[in-house]
C-alpha cells in the first residue's frame, strides 16, 4: 500500500481527473463564502486545479498547494488571463509547510487523509489557525471503517473524533458517506466525512 501515495499514482490520478466536474464540496463551501471579491483562498491538494479554477473564476485570490514537481506548470496551463496575480502556487508536502496565508475560503479535497497520523494534529492547527473570522473550510476525512483504514502512514478518524476536529466553529455541512464502490485504484469501502464549517 506504500506505492499507493507514490509521485507516480498521484500523477496518474490527477491525468484521470482532468475532465470531472468541480467537487459538490468545493461549490457548497464557495456559496456558504459568498463572491470571492479578491479575497483569499487556499487550496490544499490542487491536483488537477479544477478547484482552483473554478476558485479564480469565482473571483478569489488562490494559494494552491500540492507536492507534485509538476504542479505550477499544471496549473498555469489551464488558468484564465485574467487571473494574473491572484494565483499563487506552493509546491511542498503538507508535513513541510511552516505557514499559510491568511484566508476566509480553505478548501483540502480528499488530501488531508494522506498526512502521517502523527503530524496530522499539527497539521490541522496551522490549517484552521490561517483561517480568518467568518472564513469557511470545506474537507473530506476518512473514517475508521473505510477499507484502507489499516495504512499505518495516513489517517482516520471515528466520526465523534472527526466532529471534535472542529470544536470553536459552526458545523454548517456533515455528511457520512458509508458504502462501497470504486477508487481510481478498484473497488473498495469508502467511509468519508464531508464537513463544511464557518469560523464564527
Amino acid at each position: 500500500m506504500d506505492g499507493l501515495a507514490g509521485t507516480k499514482v498521484w500523477a496518474d490520478y490527477n491525468a484521470a481527473q482532468a475532465t470531472r466536474p468541480v467537487r459538490s464540496l468545493c461549490l457548497d463551501a464557495m456559496a456558504l463564502a459568498g463572491p470571492g471579491g479578491g479575497r483569499q483562498a487556499i487550496d490544499l491538494g490542487c491536483g488537477a486545479g479544477k478547484e482552483t479554477l473554478a476558485l479564480l473564476n469565482g473571483g478569489w485570490r488562490v494559494h494552491a498547494v500540492d507536492s507534485l514537481p509538476d504542479t505550477k506548470e499544471r496549473l498555469l496551463g489551464i488558468v484564465p488571463a485574467d487571473a494574473d496575480g491572484r494565483l499563487s502556487v506552493e509546491v511542498r508536502a503538507f508535513q513541510e509547510l511552516r505557514v499559510l496565508p491568511p484566508a476566509h475560503l480553505m478548501f483540502a479535497g480528499y488530501s488531508l487523509p494522506f498526512i502521517h497520523p502523527d503530524r496530522f494534529p499539527t497539521f490541522w492547527t496551522l490549517m484552521l489557525g490561517a483561517l480568518g473570522r467568518g472564513g469557511v473550510v470545506a474537507v473530506n476525512l476518512f473514517g475508521d471503517r473505510d477499507s484502507w483504514a489499516d495504512v499505518p502512514e495516513w489517517n482516520f478518524h471515528t466520526e465523534a473524533a472527526a466532529r471534535q476536529l472542529f470544536d470553536g466553529l459552526q458545523i454548517l455541512k456533515f455528511e457520512v458517506y458509508d458504502d462501497d464502490g470504486q477508487s481510481f485504484r478498484g473497488p473498495k469501502h469508502w467511509h468519508i466525512y464531508d464537513v463544511v464549517a464557518r469560523r464564527p
